[in-house]
């Protein structure tokens, strides 16, 4: 995992519960902006891309979930709504590079698990950034004692996510 990936937090965003992951990059502001502006770079290391602009008011459907994009200022602000949960990535220039906040209101998700899988795919950032790849399945490897804690941390029952984990995790991750 990722040393630039702090765990994440659970809070209440606009009154809904929500997960807030603040990592601190060694790259300008306008490189990680294209890294989560643009489709073939977001792809590298998020769950999926949308083949977006991305402009506000953008509506993509993914094939019966869609993603509308709400707010973008670049290269500071991107936000949009998908399968009605708000996410959104900003990025504020520091003195050593940027710092980007990545949150998404959960509601009813599990969020330990939900935690768990931000987690994974935020970790895959700083390699991207520094011209590597972190594979998924490298990637996923700490899953499992990363869940564990985030369920300590959050006081959540843990036995959603580690049956997600048996059921889609090779027994080695």
């Amino acid at each position: 995992m990722s040393e630039a990936v702090a765990y994440g937090t659970l809070e209440t965003i606009d009154g809904r519960p929500g997960l807030r992951f603040e990592l601190s990059l060694a790259y300008p502001v306008e490189r990680v902006w294209r890294a989560v502006s643009v489709p073939a770079e977001l792809e590298r290391f998020f769950p999926g891309s949308a083949n977006w602009t991305p402009v506000k008011g953008e509506v993509i459907d993914l094939g019966g979930a869609t993603v509308e994009v709400t707010e973008v200022d670049a290269p500071h602000r991107l936000a949009w709504i998908f399968a009605g949960q708000p996410q959104s990535f900003e990025l504020t220039a520091t003195d050593d590079g940027c710092r980007l906040v990545f949150t998404h209101v959960i509601d009813d998700l599990p969020a330990a698990q939900t935690a768990t899988g931000w987690q994974t795919y935020l970790s895959r950032l700083e390699p991207h950034l520094a011209g590597e790849h972190l594979s998924d399945e490298d990637a996923h490897r700490p899953w499992r004692e990363v869940h564990e804690r985030y369920a300590e941390r959050f006081g959540v029952d843990p036995e959603p996510g580690r049956r997600w984990a048996a059921e889609n995790l090779p027994a080695g991750a």
